[in-house]
């Protein structure tokens, strides 16, 4: 697959979880497959999750959390997506996640759902299935630089808005 035209994914781990080896292990073989790969590293916060998915305009973003806060962390970073009012086409998660709580991700948005043994294949080829190739964005520089001042007025909104508490 050519990475000029493959899908953007971002994987991210929210909150405290400091496990990433599977994360990586993702990120590797996703990057391997062919796809254009954007790692966040750990702890991260859902703004900053949902602010660099935006900026990076992905078109996948695959949420990993261990530490049994997904239903929680995963709808912080939802919360955040609504509030810039940036959705990516697929949302994905992965993780240590019960069955039960796949399904409530499923009914919060998530389109996929994936557990631990989960073969890279199996992950590459749901995403091949859903985003076939990197959506075209007709934007000009002057959009792009406007609607990164507009992200950054976001964030700093969000942080006189904590000081004010």
């Amino acid at each position: 697959m050519n990475t000029k035209n493959a899908p953007r994914i971002m994987i991210a781990k929210p909150g405290l979880d400091g496990h990433d080896r599977g994360a990586v292990v993702v990120v590797q073989g996703l990057r391997d497959a062919g796809f254009d790969l954007i790692y966040t590293g750990l702890r991260r916060t859902a703004r900053e999750i949902a602010i660099a998915a935006a900026q990076e305009d992905v078109d996948v973003l695959r949420l990993s959390c261990l530490s049994g806060a997904h239903l929680t962390l995963l709808k912080d970073i939802l919360d955040e997506l609504d509030n810039i009012g940036w959705r990516p086409s697929l949302l994905m998660a992965g993780g240590i996640i019960p069955a039960e709580d796949a399904v409530a991700l499923r009914a919060m948005g998530f389109d996929s759902v994936f557990g631990p043994g989960t073969r890279l294949e199996d992950i590459a080829s749901n995403i091949r299935a859903k985003v076939p190739g990197r959506k075209q964005r007709p934007r000009s520089l002057n959009q792009w630089v406007a609607r990164s001042q507009e992200l950054t007025a976001i964030e700093l909104q969000s942080a006189i808005v904590k000081t004010d508490k």
